[in-house]
């Protein structure tokens, strides 16, 4: 059986294979994508986006929680940056993200200088999440900025995760990553200035 057969039957290994030729652009990629391109565009994909510290990975954390208590597949794509001098990556949304089992398929992958707020296999990655049956997809950016909003190009809601304390009044008038949002979350929300 193909790889990309593979992933259309669910199978966790081809799917993080699969994941890793993309990510790598291998040639083989090119074909996996093909193997599933009929399978695609059946995931909600929620974008959770911020600035480094705001709490995105808790967040995403506590919500693949919820919806896998809800029954739903959730797949989690996390966006983390890249040394500009050796290209290499921590990948550390995987250590802060508890176990949570079958349910949930959670991957890192590296933004490798890719501006924006994501890496350049994103969108590929969410067709293989998607055709191996993921129904939600939580799709979180690098440490944003407030030009890194391309999240909201693949995403059908984007969760903006903001903390008091970060600016000022200016801040929040210039354009950028708080025009993206359709959700705002106040996370940290026991310091000083959250009602704010």
């Amino acid at each position: 059986m193909s790889l990309g057969k593979d992933i259309l039957q669910g199978d966790r290994r081809a799917l993080a294979r699969g994941l890793t030729l993309v990510e790598n652009q291998a040639p083989e990629a090119e074909e996996i994508v093909r193997e599933v391109s009929g399978h695609k565009g059946r995931a909600l994909v929620v974008g959770i986006t911020g600035a480094p510290g705001v709490g995105k990975s808790t967040l995403v954390d506590r919500l693949a929680g919820h919806f896998l208590e809800k029954g739903r597949q959730v797949g989690i794509l996390a966006v983390d940056p890249s040394s500009p001098f050796s290209g290499g990556a921590l990948l550390g949304d995987r250590v802060r993200m508890e176990g949570r089992g079958s349910g949930v398929f959670m991957r890192s992958i590296a933004a490798r200088g890719h501006l924006g707020g994501l890496a350049r296999a994103t969108p590929r990655a969410i067709q293989l999440l998607e055709a191996a049956g993921k129904d939600l997809i939580l799709l979180e950016t690098v440490g944003a900025g407030q030009s890194e909003v391309d999240v909201m190009g693949y995403a059908d809601t984007t969760l903006v995760v903001v903390v008091p304390g970060l600016g000022d009044d200016v801040q929040a008038f210039k354009a950028g990553i708080l025009e993206i949002g359709d959700i705002f979350v106040v996370n940290k929300a026991d310091r000083l200035g959250a009602d704010q």
